[in-house]
Protein backbone atom coordinates (compact mmCIF):
# COMPACT_ATOMS: atom_id res chain seq x y z
CA UNK A 1 0.00 0.00 0.00
CA UNK A 2 2.64 2.13 1.06
CA UNK A 3 4.49 1.75 -2.40
CA UNK A 4 1.62 2.33 -4.45
CA UNK A 5 0.80 5.91 -2.94
CA UNK A 6 4.94 6.52 -3.08
CA UNK A 7 4.16 5.45 -7.20
CA UNK A 8 1.07 7.86 -7.55
CA UNK A 9 3.13 10.53 -5.52
CA UNK A 10 6.17 10.18 -8.39
CA UNK A 11 3.19 10.13 -11.24
CA UNK A 12 2.18 13.18 -10.13
CA UNK A 13 5.01 15.46 -9.69
CA UNK A 14 6.08 14.50 -12.85
CA UNK A 15 2.90 15.00 -14.75
CA UNK A 16 2.43 18.33 -12.69
CA UNK A 17 6.57 19.16 -12.67
CA UNK A 18 6.28 22.91 -13.30
CA UNK A 19 3.43 23.73 -11.08
CA UNK A 20 4.59 21.92 -8.01
CA UNK A 21 7.79 24.04 -8.70
CA UNK A 22 5.60 27.01 -9.07
CA UNK A 23 4.63 26.67 -5.78
CA UNK A 24 7.84 25.72 -4.06
CA UNK A 25 9.57 29.35 -4.79
CA UNK A 26 6.06 31.08 -3.92
CA UNK A 27 6.16 29.27 -0.52
CA UNK A 28 10.15 30.47 -0.58
CA UNK A 29 8.66 34.02 -1.03
CA UNK A 30 6.37 33.85 1.51
CA UNK A 31 9.22 32.84 3.56
CA UNK A 32 11.15 35.54 2.16
CA UNK A 33 8.98 38.12 3.23
CA UNK A 34 7.93 37.28 6.55
CA UNK A 35 11.42 37.56 7.20
CA UNK A 36 11.89 40.86 6.21
CA UNK A 37 9.11 42.44 8.70
CA UNK A 38 9.79 40.05 11.41
CA UNK A 39 13.62 40.88 11.23
CA UNK A 40 14.15 43.90 9.24
CA UNK A 41 11.20 45.96 10.13
CA UNK A 42 10.74 43.93 14.14
CA UNK A 43 6.83 43.36 13.57
CA UNK A 44 5.39 39.98 14.94
CA UNK A 45 4.26 36.79 13.26
CA UNK A 46 0.91 37.46 12.22
CA UNK A 47 1.62 41.21 11.14
CA UNK A 48 4.30 40.21 8.98
CA UNK A 49 2.23 37.01 7.25
CA UNK A 50 -0.85 39.90 6.47
CA UNK A 51 1.48 42.19 5.63
CA UNK A 52 3.45 39.78 3.02
CA UNK A 53 -0.89 38.26 1.73
CA UNK A 54 -1.96 41.76 1.14
CA UNK A 55 1.19 42.91 -0.62
CA UNK A 56 1.26 39.49 -2.81
CA UNK A 57 -2.15 39.28 -3.46
CA UNK A 58 -2.00 43.34 -5.02
CA UNK A 59 -5.27 44.10 -3.30
CA UNK A 60 -4.32 47.89 -2.34
CA UNK A 61 -4.16 47.49 1.37
CA UNK A 62 -1.69 49.99 2.16
CA UNK A 63 1.44 49.16 4.71
CA UNK A 64 0.69 48.17 8.35
CA UNK A 65 2.74 50.39 9.57
CA UNK A 66 5.81 52.48 8.12
CA UNK A 67 8.80 50.68 6.69
CA UNK A 68 12.10 51.65 6.72
CA UNK A 69 14.28 52.33 3.90
CA UNK A 70 15.65 49.02 4.07
CA UNK A 71 12.14 47.29 4.25
CA UNK A 72 10.79 49.11 1.45
CA UNK A 73 13.83 47.57 -1.01
CA UNK A 74 13.28 44.07 0.34
CA UNK A 75 9.51 44.92 -0.07
CA UNK A 76 9.86 45.88 -3.70
CA UNK A 77 11.77 42.88 -4.39
CA UNK A 78 9.21 40.54 -2.71
CA UNK A 79 6.81 42.26 -5.04
CA UNK A 80 8.51 41.31 -8.06
CA UNK A 81 9.38 37.56 -6.80
CA UNK A 82 6.11 37.34 -6.20
CA UNK A 83 4.09 38.61 -8.99
CA UNK A 84 6.52 37.35 -11.49
CA UNK A 85 6.17 33.20 -9.74
CA UNK A 86 2.11 33.88 -9.28
CA UNK A 87 2.21 34.66 -13.03
CA UNK A 88 3.91 31.52 -13.83
CA UNK A 89 1.84 29.51 -11.58
CA UNK A 90 -1.14 31.09 -13.83
CA UNK A 91 0.25 30.19 -16.78
CA UNK A 92 1.79 26.54 -16.40
CA UNK A 93 -2.04 25.98 -14.63
CA UNK A 94 -3.79 27.14 -18.11
CA UNK A 95 -1.31 25.00 -19.73
CA UNK A 96 -2.17 21.77 -17.87
CA UNK A 97 -6.01 22.49 -18.29
CA UNK A 98 -5.64 23.76 -21.99
CA UNK A 99 -3.77 20.75 -22.81
CA UNK A 100 -5.81 18.27 -20.91
CA UNK A 101 -3.35 17.01 -18.66
CA UNK A 102 -5.56 17.38 -15.19
CA UNK A 103 -8.32 14.90 -17.31
CA UNK A 104 -5.45 12.43 -18.86
CA UNK A 105 -3.82 12.29 -15.55
CA UNK A 106 -6.77 11.23 -13.72
CA UNK A 107 -7.90 9.77 -16.60
CA UNK A 108 -4.39 7.20 -16.54
CA UNK A 109 -5.32 6.77 -12.65
CA UNK A 110 -8.12 5.12 -13.19
CA UNK A 111 -7.45 3.18 -16.12
CA UNK A 112 -4.20 1.80 -13.87
CA UNK A 113 -6.69 1.08 -10.67
CA UNK A 114 -8.69 -1.15 -13.40
CA UNK A 115 -5.56 -2.61 -14.27
CA UNK A 116 -4.30 -3.38 -10.98
CA UNK A 117 -7.50 -5.23 -10.24
CA UNK A 118 -7.89 -7.26 -12.79
CA UNK A 119 -7.02 -11.35 -12.75
CA UNK A 120 -5.77 -14.07 -14.91
CA UNK A 121 -5.30 -11.41 -17.55
CA UNK A 122 -2.94 -10.98 -20.34
CA UNK A 123 0.05 -9.15 -21.02
CA UNK A 124 1.02 -8.03 -24.48
CA UNK A 125 4.64 -6.39 -24.98
CA UNK A 126 4.67 -4.09 -27.87
CA UNK A 127 1.92 -3.01 -30.06
CA UNK A 128 3.85 -3.70 -33.52
CA UNK A 129 2.35 -5.93 -35.99
CA UNK A 130 2.56 -9.03 -34.27
CA UNK A 131 1.37 -7.63 -30.98
CA UNK A 132 -1.35 -5.64 -32.68
CA UNK A 133 -2.69 -9.35 -33.86
CA UNK A 134 -2.19 -10.98 -30.85
CA UNK A 135 -3.78 -8.31 -28.86
CA UNK A 136 -6.68 -8.25 -31.33
CA UNK A 137 -7.17 -12.41 -31.28
CA UNK A 138 -7.37 -12.09 -27.48
CA UNK A 139 -9.71 -9.75 -27.20
CA UNK A 140 -12.00 -11.49 -29.46
CA UNK A 141 -12.02 -14.44 -27.08
CA UNK A 142 -13.21 -11.95 -24.82
CA UNK A 143 -9.53 -11.70 -22.71
CA UNK A 144 -8.96 -9.02 -20.55
CA UNK A 145 -5.43 -7.39 -22.12
CA UNK A 146 -3.10 -5.06 -20.61
CA UNK A 147 -0.38 -3.71 -23.53
CA UNK A 148 3.29 -2.24 -22.39
CA UNK A 149 4.26 0.02 -25.07
CA UNK A 150 6.59 2.93 -24.87
CA UNK A 151 6.31 4.49 -28.65
CA UNK A 152 4.11 7.76 -28.80
CA UNK A 153 2.62 7.03 -32.18
CA UNK A 154 1.07 3.40 -30.84
CA UNK A 155 0.04 4.92 -27.40
CA UNK A 156 -2.37 7.22 -29.21
CA UNK A 157 -3.47 4.42 -31.07
CA UNK A 158 -4.48 1.86 -28.07
CA UNK A 159 -6.16 5.35 -26.75
CA UNK A 160 -8.26 5.44 -29.80
CA UNK A 161 -9.05 1.68 -29.39
CA UNK A 162 -9.75 2.51 -26.10
CA UNK A 163 -7.46 -0.41 -25.03
CA UNK A 164 -6.03 -0.73 -21.40
CA UNK A 165 -1.99 -0.06 -21.55
CA UNK A 166 0.67 1.13 -19.29
CA UNK A 167 3.08 3.02 -20.79
CA UNK A 168 6.47 2.17 -20.19
CA UNK A 169 9.71 0.01 -21.00
CA UNK A 170 8.30 -3.55 -20.44
CA UNK A 171 12.00 -4.47 -19.67
CA UNK A 172 11.33 -2.65 -15.90
CA UNK A 173 10.52 -4.26 -13.42
CA UNK A 174 7.93 -1.61 -12.49
CA UNK A 175 6.18 -1.25 -15.82
CA UNK A 176 5.54 -4.89 -15.79
CA UNK A 177 4.31 -4.79 -11.72
CA UNK A 178 2.00 -1.62 -12.71
CA UNK A 179 1.15 -4.02 -15.84
CA UNK A 180 -0.09 -6.14 -13.06
CA UNK A 181 2.05 -9.19 -13.27
CA UNK A 182 1.26 -10.30 -10.15
CA UNK A 183 -1.81 -11.47 -10.66
CA UNK A 184 -1.62 -12.10 -14.41
CA UNK A 185 -2.38 -15.24 -16.50
CA UNK A 186 0.40 -15.30 -19.39
CA UNK A 187 2.65 -12.54 -20.82
CA UNK A 188 3.06 -12.57 -24.33
CA UNK A 189 6.24 -10.32 -25.30
CA UNK A 190 6.46 -9.53 -28.59
CA UNK A 191 9.48 -6.66 -28.61
CA UNK A 192 11.55 -6.06 -32.10
CA UNK A 193 15.08 -7.48 -30.76
CA UNK A 194 15.67 -10.98 -29.06
CA UNK A 195 17.68 -9.08 -26.33
CA UNK A 196 14.63 -7.28 -24.93
CA UNK A 197 12.48 -10.34 -25.19
CA UNK A 198 14.97 -12.13 -23.22
CA UNK A 199 15.13 -9.81 -20.51
CA UNK A 200 11.21 -9.35 -20.18
CA UNK A 201 11.04 -13.12 -19.78
CA UNK A 202 13.41 -13.50 -17.25
CA UNK A 203 11.98 -10.45 -15.18
CA UNK A 204 8.52 -11.98 -15.68
CA UNK A 205 9.87 -15.59 -14.54
CA UNK A 206 11.48 -13.41 -11.54
CA UNK A 207 8.33 -11.94 -10.79
CA UNK A 208 5.78 -14.70 -11.27
CA UNK A 209 7.19 -18.01 -11.24
CA UNK A 210 3.42 -19.56 -12.47
CA UNK A 211 3.08 -17.17 -15.16
CA UNK A 212 2.70 -18.78 -18.86
CA UNK A 213 5.41 -16.85 -20.55
CA UNK A 214 5.04 -16.76 -24.90
CA UNK A 215 7.69 -14.70 -26.32
CA UNK A 216 8.81 -13.93 -29.98
CA UNK A 217 12.31 -15.04 -31.52
CA UNK A 218 14.06 -13.46 -34.58
CA UNK A 219 16.02 -16.78 -35.07
CA UNK A 220 15.88 -20.21 -34.14
CA UNK A 221 18.78 -20.19 -32.41
CA UNK A 222 17.80 -17.52 -29.67
CA UNK A 223 14.58 -20.04 -29.50
CA UNK A 224 16.41 -21.88 -26.74
CA UNK A 225 17.82 -19.04 -25.16
CA UNK A 226 14.34 -17.60 -24.67
CA UNK A 227 13.33 -21.16 -23.36
CA UNK A 228 16.06 -21.41 -20.81
CA UNK A 229 15.29 -18.26 -19.54
CA UNK A 230 12.21 -19.00 -19.01
CA UNK A 231 9.78 -18.81 -21.42
CA UNK A 232 7.03 -21.62 -22.25
CA UNK A 233 6.86 -21.49 -26.08
CA UNK A 234 9.28 -19.26 -27.76
CA UNK A 235 8.18 -18.93 -31.77
CA UNK A 236 9.64 -17.23 -34.68
CA UNK A 237 7.13 -15.57 -36.28
CA UNK A 238 8.75 -15.64 -39.77
CA UNK A 239 9.11 -19.53 -39.83
CA UNK A 240 5.36 -19.81 -38.40
CA UNK A 241 4.63 -17.64 -41.75
CA UNK A 242 6.00 -19.62 -44.21
CA UNK A 243 5.13 -23.06 -42.81
CA UNK A 244 1.47 -21.73 -42.90
CA UNK A 245 1.90 -20.55 -46.71
CA UNK A 246 3.24 -24.02 -47.41
CA UNK A 247 0.65 -25.96 -45.41
CA UNK A 248 -1.70 -23.80 -47.15
CA UNK A 249 -0.67 -25.70 -50.63
CA UNK A 250 -0.47 -28.66 -49.65
CA UNK A 251 -3.47 -29.51 -47.31
CA UNK A 252 -5.57 -26.72 -47.92
CA UNK A 253 -8.67 -28.56 -46.56
CA UNK A 254 -7.27 -29.21 -43.62
CA UNK A 255 -6.13 -26.17 -43.17
CA UNK A 256 -9.33 -24.31 -43.20
CA UNK A 257 -11.28 -26.88 -40.76
CA UNK A 258 -8.82 -25.90 -38.56
CA UNK A 259 -9.05 -22.17 -39.29
CA UNK A 260 -12.83 -22.74 -38.75
CA UNK A 261 -12.45 -24.89 -35.34
CA UNK A 262 -10.08 -22.41 -33.76
CA UNK A 263 -11.47 -19.16 -34.51
CA UNK A 264 -15.14 -20.38 -34.77
CA UNK A 265 -16.30 -18.35 -36.96
CA UNK A 266 -18.53 -20.83 -39.49
CA UNK A 267 -21.10 -23.38 -38.26
CA UNK A 268 -20.50 -22.09 -34.49
CA UNK A 269 -17.84 -24.63 -34.35
CA UNK A 270 -15.09 -24.59 -31.84
CA UNK A 271 -11.70 -26.09 -30.73
CA UNK A 272 -11.17 -24.94 -27.27
CA UNK A 273 -8.93 -26.87 -24.32
CA UNK A 274 -9.95 -27.04 -21.18
CA UNK A 275 -8.56 -27.83 -17.73
CA UNK A 276 -9.80 -30.46 -15.37
CA UNK A 277 -10.02 -28.47 -12.04
CA UNK A 278 -9.47 -29.92 -8.79
CA UNK A 279 -12.51 -31.23 -6.96
CA UNK A 280 -14.15 -31.62 -10.35
CA UNK A 281 -16.60 -33.98 -10.79
CA UNK A 282 -15.32 -35.54 -14.10
CA UNK A 283 -12.33 -36.40 -11.89
CA UNK A 284 -12.18 -40.34 -11.58
CA UNK A 285 -14.68 -41.55 -14.40
CA UNK A 286 -13.80 -42.83 -17.46
CA UNK A 287 -14.99 -41.02 -20.93
CA UNK A 288 -17.88 -43.46 -20.70
CA UNK A 289 -19.34 -42.34 -17.41
CA UNK A 290 -18.37 -38.58 -18.22
CA UNK A 291 -20.85 -39.15 -20.53
CA UNK A 292 -19.54 -36.02 -22.64
CA UNK A 293 -20.65 -36.55 -26.00
CA UNK A 294 -24.11 -37.69 -24.93
CA UNK A 295 -24.43 -34.81 -22.81
CA UNK A 296 -22.85 -31.92 -24.39
CA UNK A 297 -22.74 -33.47 -27.94
CA UNK A 298 -18.67 -32.63 -27.75
CA UNK A 299 -15.70 -34.96 -29.64
CA UNK A 300 -12.83 -35.65 -27.60
CA UNK A 301 -9.44 -35.20 -29.70
CA UNK A 302 -7.08 -35.51 -27.08
CA UNK A 303 -6.10 -35.67 -23.62
CA UNK A 304 -3.24 -33.82 -21.89
CA UNK A 305 -1.95 -35.28 -18.80
CA UNK A 306 -0.38 -32.94 -15.82
CA UNK A 307 3.32 -34.75 -16.51
CA UNK A 308 3.05 -33.62 -20.14
CA UNK A 309 2.35 -37.09 -21.44
CA UNK A 310 -0.44 -36.49 -24.96
CA UNK A 311 -2.91 -39.18 -25.46
CA UNK A 312 -4.52 -38.56 -29.20
CA UNK A 313 -7.85 -40.11 -30.09
CA UNK A 314 -8.69 -41.51 -26.20
CA UNK A 315 -10.44 -44.43 -25.55
CA UNK A 316 -13.74 -44.46 -24.06
CA UNK A 317 -12.22 -46.55 -20.82
CA UNK A 318 -9.85 -43.59 -20.30
CA UNK A 319 -9.65 -42.60 -17.10
CA UNK A 320 -9.86 -38.27 -16.59
CA UNK A 321 -8.02 -37.18 -13.62
CA UNK A 322 -7.33 -33.96 -11.74
CA UNK A 323 -4.84 -31.37 -13.78
CA UNK A 324 -5.37 -33.32 -17.21
CA UNK A 325 -6.20 -30.70 -19.98
CA UNK A 326 -9.16 -32.32 -22.85
CA UNK A 327 -8.69 -30.58 -26.57
CA UNK A 328 -12.34 -31.30 -27.82
CA UNK A 329 -14.52 -29.75 -30.22
CA UNK A 330 -18.26 -28.48 -30.49
CA UNK A 331 -20.39 -25.99 -30.85
CA UNK A 332 -19.88 -22.91 -28.67
CA UNK A 333 -23.07 -22.89 -26.30
CA UNK A 334 -21.90 -26.88 -25.77
CA UNK A 335 -18.74 -25.62 -24.61
CA UNK A 336 -19.77 -23.46 -22.40
CA UNK A 337 -22.31 -26.13 -20.69
CA UNK A 338 -19.63 -28.16 -20.03
CA UNK A 339 -17.16 -25.55 -18.78
CA UNK A 340 -20.04 -24.79 -15.97
CA UNK A 341 -19.81 -28.27 -14.77
CA UNK A 342 -16.49 -28.22 -13.73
Amino acid sequence: MRKKYISWFLEFVDEFYPLIVGFVILFFIYLYGIWIYMYIEKWNFMDSFYQVVITLSTVGYGELRPLSDRGRFHTSLLILFGVGTYAYIIGSYSSAFIEGRLRFFWGKRAMQKKILSLKDHFIVCGYGKIGAVVTGELLREGCSVVVIENDNNKISQLEEEKLLYVEGDATDDKVLEKAGIYNARAIITALATDAHNVYVTLSARQLNPHITIVARAENEESIKKLEFAGANRALTPYYLGGLRMAQLVLRPTVISFLDMAIHGDDLNLQMEEVYIPKNSPLAGKNLIEAKLRPRFNLIIIAIKKPEGKMIYNPLAGEILEEGDTLIVIGKKRDLQKFKQIL
